[in-house]
């Protein structure tokens, strides 16, 4: 790490390499889910490429890549906790996405009256709505996109959803 702070490549690419193994044992342990345990060894090689800087060489790097990974995986999992609470699952509904016969007439109405209610919002807040909530950004990555701080962009965002919920009758579903 330290040939890689004075700015060797391939020294931090030799690294890396040999990190990987001990991450991707590290992030299986906290999570069942291969491929949520590869995103969060992912999410660790960001955030030890981020903070390489800070390294002190003296110390062992084991237990920092450990400590790293251990902490991306359970922000996985505290992320994956709330989502669950607010969302159903897609497997639920294959029958009914699958067949277009099934998009009754009422569906089509619906979802005409959403992208108009979403259409009439501010450009802030539509931004907000697309960034957080369809595109599921992490909201430092939706505030660099938008220019809003991180703080503005949650208020821009639960107001778009609480501005859609009365226009489309859905305040009762809290």
């Amino acid at each position: 790490m330290a040939a890689a702070q004075a700015g060797d490549a391939r020294a931090y690419d030799r690294l890396l390499r040999a990190a990987l193994p001990l991450l991707r044992a590290v992030a299986r342990r906290r999570i069942s889910d291969f491929a949520e345990a590869e995103d969060a060894v992912q999410d660790a090689f960001v955030t030890i490429h981020q903070l390489r800087h800070v390294y002190d060489p003296t110390r062992p790097i084991r237990p920092w890549f450990i400590a790293i990974t251990e902490r991306r995986a359970v922000d996985r999992l505290r992320r994956r906790g709330r989502r669950a609470g607010r969302e159903n699952s897609l497997e639920d509904y294959r029958e009914t996405l699958a067949t277009p016969e099934a998009n009754t007439g009422e569906q089509r109405v619906a979802a005409v009256q959403l992208r108009a209610a979403v259409a009439e919002l501010p450009p802030a807040q539509r931004t907000a709505l697309a960034l957080a909530k369809l595109e599921d950004l992490p909201l430092a990555e939706a505030s660099r996109r938008s220019g809003m701080s991180v703080g503005a962009l949650k208020v821009a965002t639960h107001r778009a959803v609480k501005t859609l919920r009365r226009r489309l009758g859905a305040e009762d579903l809290d």
